[in-house]
């Protein structure tokens, strides 16, 4: 909850677990996509279906956040690990301004960061632009940028839908792994799911690929308004600004880290 505090400060607890957080989501996440799609591996022979392949890269993607998100690291920061999931949290009043910023500017960092390793895969890294999300071939910039409001919708929604009911909440982080599955299956080869600004900025900095940049900023922050305005009657149900929630200790860790 947010703290009565008006001398609230950068909370540097957050900043430095959400940056690990989000690094580790992006060196595993990406490498994933990378082993999958990137020229030269050997899966695209074991498994030369194209459609399958995106459907076990965004399970493996998704249930890379959710093991993070269960991890002693998510029970610091509660495991954003994206800018748009910080800011319905602020919306929703769950955290402060300056908890939401100590959220997004670790986030970012922490995407920045854990890019930085991709690099180790070389060739076969270049040729998938190490992850970087741009808009597909033989689509309208209006389409791409629709998809990724779509994508961020339905995950911010789903979110804000388990986090409201109590029994629902210790299964919020499972969500991920299947719903990045279908969502991968159905929008990668349309803007590459990106569903979350700090993960396309990372890959984009380290491949100097910026094609449609402004759609995976606009997009996700769109998505995510639209569900926050649509599932605000949700909002006085989530107690707190975390994908899962712990057993006692973990949540008074959990609030003592906030509000410090």
């Amino acid at each position: 909850m947010v703290t009565n505090n008006k001398d609230v400060k950068f909370n540097w607890s957050i900043f430095l677990y959400e940056m690990i957080c989000t690094a580790l989501l992006l060196v595993i996440g990406l490498s994933f996509v990378t082993i999958m799609f990137g020229a030269g591996s050997p899966v695209e022979k074991l498994i030369p279906d194209l459609g399958i392949r995106r459907i076990i890269t965004g399970f493996l993607f998704g249930s890379t956040g959710a093991l993070i998100a269960i991890s002693p690291l998510g029970t610091v920061s509660g495991a954003h690990v994206n800018p748009v999931v910080s800011m319905v949290f602020w919306l929703f009043q769950k955290i402060d301004k300056k908890t939401a910023a100590s959220y997004i500017l670790g986030q970012f960092t922490g995407a920045l960061i854990g890019c930085l390793p991709l690099l180790a895969w070389g060739e076969m890294g270049r040729s998938v632009e190490f992850g970087a999300t741009t808009p597909g071939h033989g689509y309208s910039l209006y389409t791409v940028l629709l998809g990724e409001v779509a994508t961020t919708f339905t995950m911010v929604s789903l979110l804000i839908l388990f986090l409201a009911f109590r029994k629902l909440r210790p299964y919020t982080p499972a969500i991920f792994p299947f719903l990045y599955s279908i969502m991968s299956y159905l929008e990668a080869a349309i803007s590459g799911v990106s569903t979350n600004p700090a993960r396309s900025l990372g890959p984009s900095v380290i491949s100097g690929q910026w094609s449609g940049w402004w759609i995976y900023w606009i997009g996700p922050v769109a998505g995510a308004l639209l569900a926050a305005l649509s599932m605000s009657f949700f909002a006085k149900r989530i107690t707190e600004a975390r994908l899962y929630h712990f057993d006692n200790e973990s949540d008074r860790l959990f609030r003592n880290k906030i509000i410090q």
